[in-house]
Formats: structure tokens, sequence, C-alpha cells
């Protein structure tokens, strides 16, 4: 068994803190969709219990094997690749929460998949995905997620499932024996970073490493979020920048898995807030194949920092979950390519019509792909009055 059962109770146990952190006003009888890897049965039948003990209606959606999906861009013609089953929109519109368990038996499987099949299938399930992010704006719609350990994810790890297991014990904070304590310590604690960063004014922010140097221009209306119970684990602080700002090189040092491939040492330099140079060590096809999804593919959507003093990861797990949450010896800075998230918006998101967030710079796609950077690196800002701040250096926040 890869977690005890005490283990697993306090893991499920911090993803109802999690959904009811991101959406405080659940009530009884509200729905929440519960989305499974078949290897983290044992997690979802915890889950199960706990919404039913907290008079919610739990909905189960078991997700595809590794062979099923592959078969599906496979085999199936284009109809089918963008095929939406009858009865999915209603479905959705009719939640008010989702708790997805991953545990993925395969990370490589789509690798032979040519990538415009799978891009059939992401730009048709797009507006479904939509109808949770509208629902989330006006705060009728609440989310987390997590990992659970499989073989695959400990293999391209280059560690045994125990060490994997262990990583995610420590990460989430399992070995305590109320987990969702310190998360509220820890949530308690990003607030004051998140209340300080708002009140520099920041204009632009410059990072800078050995292999990047970076500026993102914050835009109007912009907050600071993090440490939303969306995630489990989560200590990151981000927002979504104006993706017209963009300027300079960023580069990711920490490797990725996306739709079957590994890529390793992307980097992107942006001009007039798109990448208008793309490489990698690994992968580099691909890459650029997948920052052509759509015209925001190849923009910024995301720009994160996380702090060592609260993260407990300090390896490479072959998880975005993990590794956008890296501590390690200097932290780590992540940005996202593709979609903006409409919550960084200083005031109410049910206000941001399409006009008004394309007038503010947020980026629509149908991608979000999370690159992280580990390295040793400076970040500072630039005032609204002009004058310039250190914001973050040796993986800490100078607050």
């Amino acid at each position: 068994m890869i977690f005890t059962p005490a283990q697993l109770e306090r893991y499920a146990d911090t993803l109802l803190w999690g959904i009811t952190t991101a959406r405080p006003s659940f009530r009884k009888g509200e729905s929440v969709l519960i989305r499974f890897d078949v290897s983290a049965l044992p997690l979802a039948e915890a889950v199960h219990r706990k919404t039913l003990e907290r008079g919610w209606n739990p909905v189960l959606r078991l997700q595809p094997t590794p062979a099923m999906e592959k078969d599906f861009f496979t085999l199936g013609g284009s109809e089918q690749r963008r095929f939406v089953p009858g009865g999915e929109k209603e479905l959705f519109e009719s939640l008010q929460g989702l708790i997805a368990l991953r545990g993925p038996a395969s990370l490589t499987h789509l690798k032979s998949v040519d990538a415009g099949r799978i891009k059939e299938t992401t730009l048709a399930r797009k507006p479904y995905r939509d109808i949770f992010d509208r629902s989330e704006e006006k705060g009728r719609f609440g989310w987390t997620l997590c990992t659970y350990p499989t073989e695959e994810l400990a293999r391209q790890a280059g560690l045994t499932l125990k060490a994997y297991a262990e990583q995610v014990v420590k990460a989430c904070f399992l070995d305590d024996k109320d987990p969702a304590k310190r998360w509220r310590d820890i949530h308690r604690d990003v607030m004051g970073i998140k209340k300080w960063l708002q009140s520099l004014k920041i204009r632009t922010l410059r990072v800078e490493s050995r292999s990047m140097d970076l500026e993102v221009k914050l835009g109007e209306r912009r907050r600071f979020l993090g440490i939303s119970g969306h995630n489990i684990p989560s200590f990151e602080v981000f927002t979504s920048p104006d993706w017209r700002g963009t300027r300079g090189v960023y580069y990711s040092d920490l490797p990725s898995f996306r739709n079957g491939n590994y890529v390793k040492g992307v980097r992107i330099e942006f001009k007039n807030g798109s990448a208008a140079k793309v490489s990698a060590k690994q992968g580099e096809d691909f890459v650029r194949k997948t920052l052509a999804t759509d015209p925001g593919a190849g923009r910024l959507g995301e720009f994160s920092l996380t702090d060592v003093r609260f993260s407990r990861i300090d390896r490479f797990m072959a998880d975005t979950l993990f590794d956008e949450n890296f501590g390690g010896r200097h932290g780590n800075c992540h940005v996202a390519v593709g979609n903006s998230y409409s919550d960084t918006f200083d005031g109410d998101p049910a206000r941001l019509t399409k006009a008004l967030k394309t007038r503010l710079g947020y980026n629509e796609s149908a991608l979000h792909w999370d690159l992280v950077n580990t390295e040793d690196k400076r970040v500072s800002a630039v005032t609204t009055g002009g004058k310039r701040v250190l914001v973050y250096e040796k993986g800490r926040f100078a607050c």
C-alpha cells in the first residue's frame, strides 16, 4: 500500500480544505465532480466518503487509461476527436465543484501521436472548460487537484515508488497529525506577502539569472494570488500579466512532460509580447508546434515565484503540480505560456467581458503550459512611481 490509512485520510482532508478554501460558500446538496485515474482509486474512495459526510452530491468520473487515450487519438477520425457527448454542457453547468485526483500510469503514451490530432480535441473541449471558468468568476464553482504516486511517475523522476510517495507525504504535510492546520498557517503567511506585493504598485517585473533576463508588464487592475486551495501542494505566488509587455529571454532548466513528450532546456525569446525565437535542448519540434496551438499559445499567461521558506519539494517529480512548486536551494520562478487566469483581476471577475480582457491584456488560449526555472535569481520591480524595488532574491521574497 502506497499510503497508510491515516495518510489517506489526511490527504482527503487536505483536499477538502483546498476546495473549501478555493470556494468557502459550499452548501449541502451541491454537486462535486470527483475525476480520478484508476491508480488513485484508494484516495477517490476516501474523498467520496468525505463529500458524502459534508452533504454534497459526489459525481464520479473515471479517466481513460493510457491505452484508451492513445487509441482515441490514433484510431479515431476527426469527427470523433471533436465529439463531445450529449449532456456534457448541462453537466458542467450543474456542478459547483471539482476534485481531480491524478495518478498517471504513463507519461509518454502520446509521444507518437500527431500534435494536430491532440489540438483538435483541445480546441473542441475548450468551451466546456470555459463553463467552469465563468462559474468560478461568479463564485459558483471551486476546484482542487492532487497527484497520487505511481510507478511511472517514480520511474520518470528517477526514484523508487516508496521514495516518490515519501516526497508527496513531505510536500503535502501528510506526516503532520493535522496537515490542514499547516496549510492554514502557510495561507496566512502568504497573504502577508501578497498584501506587500500589492502595496508596491508594480508597473514591471524583471527576473535575472545565469540563463535569462525577462521583463514582464504587470498590467492594470492586477492582483497576486497564491495558496488558494486549488492545487495540493501549492506554495507559489502568481499573477497573470499583460502579455503585450513581455520582452527578453526566459529559460526553463527543469524538464517537463506534456502530451507524452519529454522536453528539456526550453528557451523562449519574447518580442512585443510574443515568442519570437524558440529552442530546446530536447523536444524542440514539439515545443514549437505546441506554441503554435492558437494565436495565444506563444504569449504569457502567468508569472509565478515560490519561496523556499514554505516549499519542502527538493526533487524533480516529473509532475508539473510538484515541479512548479519546487523549493530546493533557490526556490523557483515559473511562467505559463497560454491562457491567463481571470481571477487575478483586481475586482469582480464576473465583470471581465471578453472585450475588457482584451483591453487589459489578458491572454486567451486553449494552452496553459508551465515552464519552471530553479536557478539562483534576482527579481526586481519598477513601481508606477518609477522606483526600483527588490522583490525576490536567494529564493525568498524580500518583505
